[in-house]
């Protein structure tokens, strides 16, 4: 959802975004490929917006990511990268950062201006279930298939503390810059506090 609240983007298996507005209930547009863009060629598993509302990010099992302008409904970059399905994305407030998650076991950061990866993340053992980054883009909090949440400082690229669930991760999310909440394949929802000693 926008910040605004006047617009949503939704991802479906069919391959397709739409985004949709929310004062009318209406689709304002589908977005896919143009003008030697193809559009994803697989199941879309997520997508951010930006800060502004004026960009969309999404994540595919085709393995790529697209940056949208959802202005005209383009598809304006592809990140390519990941190896295997990629499950989730995250943006920074500016826009100008992304990072997703995938099944290939690692997270990438990518830079939105250039279409360029700046670094991989690799810490985990099993898929990479989903990805979320604290308010100010520092720091991103990662779900898993090997049972664990990692808390990532995204400029050096280390983990800065794990936290192990009963079950499968599947999704995590940021609420403010330190509450974290996550759920597992049993079902559970852990409630977690981020507390880091000085990096």
């Amino acid at each position: 959802m926008s910040a605004d609240g006047r617009r949503v983007v939704s991802a479906f298996s069919n391959n397709t975004l739409k985004v949709w507005d929310l004062e009318t209930g209406r689709e304002a547009r589908s977005l896919q490929g143009h003008s030697g863009h193809q559009g994803h060629s697989g199941t879309v598993t997520g997508v951010a917006l930006s800060g502004d509302g004026r960009r969309a990010v999404s994540a595919s099992n085709d393995g790529t990511l697209k940056v949208w302008d959802l202005e005209r409904g383009h598809e304006i970059l592809t990140l390519a990268g990941h190896s295997y399905y990629v499950t989730g994305v995250a943006l920074s407030a500016d826009g100008r950062r992304a990072v997703s998650s995938s099944f290939d076991s690692s997270l990438k950061v990518w830079d939105l201006e250039t279409g360029r990866e700046v670094r991989t993340l690799h810490d985990h053992s099993d898929h990479v279930t989903g990805v979320a980054l604290t308010p100010d883009g520092r720091r991103a909090v990662s779900a898993s298939d090997d049972n664990t949440l990692k808390v990532w400082n995204l400029e050096t690229g280390k983990v800065l503390t794990t936290f192990t669930c009963d079950a499968a991760a599947r999704c995590v999310s940021f609420s403010g810059s330190r509450a974290i909440v996550a759920g597992d394949e049993f079902g559970q929802i852990h409630f977690l506090s981020l507390v880091l000693a000085p990096e």
